[in-house]
């Protein structure tokens, strides 16, 4: 998964940023607010036709995302709370880019469904995880982290947003392959589990 891989590169670019932060009195939490307005903001962009603006709106609010983690630690102010925050947020930005990409494909039904489909794999991603660790199994795991799936949505809204026909596509790969991590993660859990 990229998200593991990608959290320890990006330390050294992201530590300096919120020593930054932490200077100026940004809380994480604020941190994490923001970068779901923005995402809010972008997908209401992309609702309204602007694909490529706002995929890169909705690129920079998931970006903002990598920042609480690094700033709470700083801090010394991670906590259940935080990360119960954070979680929720990156659900909501979820949301809200399918949401806003629904209704800019309202008047196409096998496009909608395919919108319709990837949100919900998207969501029992992490409820799959969420219920294997709530049996003190390992959830992660298989292809389509979080970072995966923002990076195909954005980037395949972004790149149909310049005229490319990527769209489609695009949401056909991020159905099969998340519902292919939906299945590794069920049968990663199941194997876990007592009989």
């Amino acid at each position: 998964m990229i998200d593991l891989k990608a959290r320890k590169k990006a330390a050294p670019i992201l530590q300096p940023i919120a020593r930054g932060l932490a200077k100026i009195g940004v809380s994480p939490t604020m941190v994490t607010v923001l970068g779901l307005a923005i995402t809010i903001g972008g997908a209401a962009m992309i609702a309204n036709g602007l694909l490529w603006q706002g995929g890169f709106v909705a690129g920079f609010g998931v970006l903002l995302d990598a920042l609480d983690g690094p700033l709470a630690r700083l801090k010394g102010t991670a906590s259940d709370r935080g990360a119960f925050i954070d979680t929720m947020s990156d659900r909501f930005g979820e949301i809200a880019f399918w949401v806003g990409l629904g209704v800019y494909l309202r008047d196409d039904p096998m496009a909608l469904i395919l919108v319709l489909v990837a949100l919900a794999f998207s969501l029992l991603i992490p409820y799959v995880r969420a219920k294997a660790e709530s049996w003190g199994a390992e959830g992660r795991g298989g292809w389509m982290g979080r970072a995966e799936r923002m990076l195909l949505a954005i980037w395949g809204t972004i790149l149909a947003g310049f005229g490319l026909p990527v769209l489609i596509p695009m949401l056909w790969i991020f159905v099969v392959l998340t519902g292919l991590t939906v299945l590794q993660r069920m049968r990663k859990t199941w194997q876990q589990l007592p009989g």
